[in-house]
């Protein structure tokens, strides 16, 4: 049998599809492929089988657009791809669930996963090839073998993720423009990271988490949103000559990382003592009191922190003391302050020393929820990843316990990823779910572990009508107008006498009324047929 074939849809003798060629070829044979664009998606099992472009780089693209399934799996045996581009739909470009996989030369991406994704022991080589146009660029699990002299770039969120103890090397490689982070490293990876260059990220540089403990020489890291290289309580491992540019180096109490010859270090934004920051409770106690209404939430996040004060305070005295769940659900109408207190609750444990970031997270069921089986899991881990060390306040809970009505719903699948990681990271992590109070007690029933793993319900009240007037007038002042007495009777007026049915926005409706406030203003003005006064401007009749 021949060991090498040609795959051309118009050229005598030669086989239409990649698949038609697998068939009639040998382990061991080339299969050299046309200049075109190819749509069958082909799984490669048990043989050694070369794929290559018989014209070169740029000339032929295999496609899975519009379909879950990878343009090209390999199952086990060994794959090489030579200067072929490879275009993933809604799954990855490129899947390895095995075996050895080779790419040189090669493009890859994908429009929803992954332009590469390895796991399960497989092995992978890449050389000199471009990863970009995809949601996330390598994703490297559980998997072992060598990255040198590739570009990852335009990227949706992560550019390389390294976990589940894979430990492939990464040599001279340029990761940019990536959404999120340039390379994430988590649940016990340990990656050799070499020579390369990371810029131009909407997260961090590189970002370790989860007990991993990469080595990271000679590499420059800089435009970045977010720290230029994180290391998480926990981790360990090796940065060597490093260069952290702007960002610098951030590095969490209770990590053991060893660091040689770092450019810079600094630890803006994390807990790296670990303990209570006394100076910021009291301030951010204030803060939480100065918002309209909510005396009951009030009460109920100060006799939280209360309690975990006090049990640190006994922790340090030597006295037994128990650890509470931070977990909490946040029950009431749109527009009553669930966020904001989120925040300041964050910010809260922060400065109390539980959790060792004061970001907060904020997601909602198309965050969490994939398109096909197993998605939905993977998509919720990621994000749930994303917020160790802060908050994850998830809007609109509830929507995860209802069925979207368009056949498979993945919203259970999502909730119960969550319980689990929630208990297996319940000292990592605050997680708030809110949303409606009625609809809530559907969400806690969805699984049988899920209720006891809040704290407690907090539940929002509606403002009253002298409350959303206080409101109005607060983003008025805020904006520099003047809202006079006279008005605030018409305001009351109006709140009292406004439907209050499920729509209705609390805080959201006063904001609204004040931007036709400011719009009714601007007309009168406009009318006054001459430069109106500074008083005139501020007045607001």
């Amino acid at each position: 049998m021949a060991r090498n074939t040609i795959v051309s849809r118009n050229r005598p003798g030669a086989c239409p599809t990649i698949r038609e060629a697998l068939e009639r070829l040998p382990s061991g044979g080339v299969i050299g492929i046309a200049p075109g664009e190819y749509h069958d998606s082909v799984v490669f099992r048990d043989r050694d089988i070369v794929l290559t472009a018989e014209e070169g780089p740029g000339t032929v693209v295999l496609s899975a657009a519009g379909s879950s399934d990878p343009a090209v799996w390999l199952e086990s045996g060994a794959l090489t791809l030579v200067e072929v581009t490879v275009r993933g739909g809604h799954g990855a470009g490129v899947l390895a669930t095995g075996g050895q996989l080779r790419m040189r030369g090669c493009e890859a991406g994908s429009e929803y996963g992954a332009a590469v994704h390895a796991a399960a022991g497989a092995t992978v080589a890449l050389e000199s090839c471009r990863i970009k146009d995809a949601q996330s660029g390598l994703s490297l699990e559980a998997c072992t073998g060598t990255v040198e002299r590739c570009t990852v770039e335009t990227i949706g969120s992560d550019g390389i993720v390294v976990s589940l103890g894979a430990d492939p090397v990464i040599t001279d490689t340029v990761i940019t423009d990536c959404g999120n982070r340039g390379i994430y490293v988590y649940q016990y990876g340990k990656p050799t990271i070499a020579s390369c260059e990371v810029r131009q990220t909407g997260g961090e540089g590189i970002s370790v988490a989860h007990q991993s403990n990469p080595t990271v020489r000679g590499t420059v890291v800089g435009s970045t949103e977010g720290p230029g290289m994180l290391v998480a309580s926990g981790c360990g491992g090796l940065i060597d000559g490093c260069r952290f540019d702007e960002a610098g180096l951030r590095i969490e109490s209770g990590a053991t990382v060893r660091v040689i010859e770092a450019a810079e270090t600094a630890r803006v934004g994390v807990n790296a003592g670990g303990g209570e920051d006394a100076d910021r409770v009291e301030p951010l106690l204030a803060e939480l009191d100065s918002l309209i209404g909510l005396a009951e939430v009030k009460a109920e996040v100060r006799g939280l922190i209360d309690e975990m004060q006090v049990s640190e305070w006994r922790r340090l005295a030597g006295l037994g003391s128990s650890r509470s769940s931070r977990h909490l659900v946040f029950a009431g109408a749109p527009g009553t302050g669930k966020t904001t207190v989120a925040r300041i609750y964050g910010k809260l444990l922060y400065a109390l020393g539980v959790l060792p970031r004061d970001t907060l997270k904020e997601v909602s069921r198309r965050d969490l929820v994939g398109q096909y089986i197993g998605h939905t899991a993977e998509k919720t881990a990621g994000v749930f990843n994303e917020a160790l060390g802060g908050v994850l306040f998830i809007d609109e809970a509830y929507t995860l316990s209802r069925s979207s009505g368009s056949g498979a719903d993945f919203g259970q699948e999502s909730i119960d990823t969550l319980v689990k990681l929630m208990e297996d990271h319940r000292d990592e992590v605050a997680v708030i779910a809110a949303g409606y109070t009625a609809d809530m007690s559907d969400f806690l029933s969805a699984n049988a572990g899920l209720a006891s793993r809040f704290a407690r319900i907090i539940a929002f009240e509606s403002y009253t009508a002298d409350e959303l007037c206080l409101i109005l007038r607060r983003i008025a002042r805020a904006d520099s107008y003047d809202v006079s007495e006279e008005v605030v009777d018409v305001l009351g007026e109006h709140f009292r006498g406004v439907d209050r049915g499920p729509s209705f926005g609390n805080a959201r409706e006063a904001r609204t009324l004040f931007e036709g406030i400011r719009k009714a203003q601007a007309r009168r003005l406009r009318a006054l047929g001459h430069m109106p006064t500074r008083d005139d401007l501020r007045t607001v009749t």
